[in-house]
């Protein structure tokens, strides 16, 4: 792994755990290995260097959620697949979390791979919804775009309270439930 990528990984990490404050420049040297003079050869200071992060964190995130989107199955089973994948729950999304922390809200460079993150996803769900509409697997009277972003809340609270009672249930059945309400929008099967 080259010196800029342990410095991003490293970065990534430390944000997922500690947040922006929690992340120092000195924290991201010793996690990766890397001096303070390569570090600040590759990247023009710890701003930088969070946004090359927070920029690859939310690529891999949306670029999962795509590979679940497109893949073989109807709407519902492919909206399941990407509710119930394997997850680190109790630590959390890693792009939800920086949503908690002031100074990357503050900072609209540092806010932007955030909030396009979950424009994208939100807009990518209401996608898949309106061609479940579309194709008679849904109730044409659902809201694709409400219910996205339904979809979407429901994850990141899952997380939240996960953490707060330290243990996955809460988020399982969060999931459990969004999905029984999605399935009571499902078309009526027929008979042939």
């Amino acid at each position: 792994m080259s010196t800029s990528e342990r410095l991003i990984e490293s970065t990534r990490e430390l944000l997922w755990e500690r947040g922006y404050v929690g992340t120092s420049p000195k924290a991201i040297q010793q996690r990766s290995g890397v001096g303070q003079g390569s570090m600040y050869h590759h990247f023009d200071g710890k701003p930088d260097l969070a946004l090359a992060a927070i920029s690859r964190t939310a690529e891999e995130m949306r670029d999962r959620a795509e590979s679940e989107f497109t893949a073989p199955g109807t709407v519902v089973e492919r909206i399941t697949a990407h509710l119930r994948r394997e997850r680190e729950v109790l630590r959390g999304c890693p792009v939800g979390r920086l949503t908690q922390d002031p100074d990357v809200m503050a900072d609209p460079e540092l806010r932007l791979p955030v909030e396009a993150t979950f424009s994208r996803l939100r807009g990518r769900l209401a996608d898949l919804l309106a061609e479940g509409c579309a194709n008679g697997e849904l109730d044409p009277g659902l809201d694709p775009v409400a219910t996205a972003s339904t979809l979407v809340a429901v994850v990141q609270g899952g997380y939240v309270l996960a953490r707060a009672a330290g243990s996955v249930e809460p988020f399982t059945l969060a999931v459990d439930g969004v999905l029984g309400l999605l399935g009571g929008h499902a078309a009526p099967t027929r008979s042939a």
